[in-house]
């Protein structure tokens, strides 16, 4: 794997230097204690690098997703998982409806915040009832005097014991009454510690330090200059941050996978056995081999859509394909690091099973590989739409 420039390989550097501050027993407390790795998302923010692709008058560098996905991707084979992912993820992609479809002075009010960390925010999309079929959600904005009144209930916020901000998505006229499914949905950006939010925690399996919560909302009052864009146009402005999404899940699993990978390698070599690293064993050395040749073939699918978003062109078919083929080789590197491990990858001290865990994550959200498949069916294969 080789950066394609000189400024990419620079962003690869100093993103390494920042992540070689936060060893194993750093990330290993974090997932034991449950608790949102703080220091590490300063130190980003410190370092510049939570305002990568956020435009330069607003304190950000004003970069590309390739830039994006640089980041994430020596974030998330720095040793902290989808903890530290996750923990920024959302400032490389969400912000995006701000960016575009925002006023002048709401950028001005809320990107630099941002940026320097000060705020931190969460992405209430996914509904219970509703899951991929966004067009389905339930949550309502009504029209009132100033503003709106909400309700309505989010799952799988992730961040929001920790966020300030919440980028929300509503209806604003039921699905029913529109032209379209599409039509009739509302971004608004606004304050989540007040009264009207109450945010509860889901347990799960993996990725403890970064919390997944249930949202719930009763007629919170959200001004109509907190509404991002035009009321009704949502949905469009979402489609903006869906394909950088799938590019950097797809990113975050790789560099996950190679983590895991370079963990293996030097446990085969390390680890004697009846006279012999564990390592000159053919049956140890293919399955990992194999593991090195797919997730530098995903690698190389996820830089390829990456490359057409920040041109202008169609990406949708590739970034969907890295999102599955990233997600995929991830997992499948972490699981066979485990089991090079033998008994001792099933410990906490070698850290692979609880990068195994957080990989699992990549391959589940934020599409399944299931709809994956369905989209490059239909929309690449010409076959009958078949959902």
């Amino acid at each position: 794997m080789e950066d394609a420039t000189e400024d990419l390989a620079a962003i690869r550097d100093g993103v390494a230097a920042v992540c070689s501050r936060f060893d194993d027993e750093y990330w290993s407390a974090c997932d034991r204690d449950a608790r949102f790795p703080e220091e590490f998302h300063r130190a980003m923010a410190e370092g510049g690098w939570l305002g990568v692709t956020m435009p330069e008058e607003y304190g950000g560098a004003g970069l590309g997703v390739t830039a994006a996905a640089t980041v994430m991707h020596e974030v998330a084979r720095g040793g902290g998982g989808m903890a530290a992912a996750s923990s920024i993820h959302i400032n490389m992609f969400g912000p995006h409806p701000i960016v575009v479809h925002g006023t002048d002075e709401q950028k001005s009010a809320w990107i630099p915040a941002l940026v320097e960390g000060r705020d931190k925010v969460c992405f209430g999309v996914t509904e219970p009832d509703a899951g991929l079929d966004t067009t389905s959600i339930k949550t309502f904005a009504t029209k009132v005097e100033g503003g709106y009144r909400v309700s309505g209930r989010k799952i799988w916020t992730s961040t929001a014991q920790e966020a300030t901000k919440i980028l929300l998505l509503t209806r604003t006229a039921r699905k029913e009454d529109c032209a379209r499914p599409t039509d009739g949905i509302t971004i608004f950006y606004t304050d989540l510690k007040r009264e009207g939010f109450e945010v509860t925690r889901i347990p799960k399996h993996g990725r403890a330090a970064v919390d997944s919560n249930m949202t719930f909302i009763d007629n919170v009052f959200i001004p109509e200059g907190e509404r991002i864009g035009e009321e009704g146009k949502g949905f469009r402005y979402l489609l903006d941050s869906l394909n950088p999404e799938r590019i950097l899940i797809a990113l975050e699993a790789i560099g996950i996978g190679q983590d895991a990978l370079q963990r293996a390698a030097k446990y085969a070599v390390d680890r004697v056995v009846f006279g012999r690293p564990i390592g000159m064993n053919q049956g140890i050395q293919h399955p990992l081999a194999e593991c090195w040749a797919n997730l530098e073939a995903a690698y190389l699918m996820a830089q390829r859509a990456a490359w057409l978003y920040d041109n202008g062109k169609p990406c949708g078919a590739e970034a969907n394909a890295a999102k599955l083929l990233g997600g995929r080789a991830g997992h499948a590197a972490c699981q066979q690091a485990v089991m090079t491990h033998g008994g001792m990858g099933y410990a906490k001290e070698y850290q692979v099973e609880r990068l195994l865990r957080e990989v699992l994550i990549n391959r589940l959200a934020p599409v399944s590989e299931q709809m994956i498949l369905s989209f490059i069916s239909e929309k690449v294969l010409g076959l009958p739409k078949s959902y």
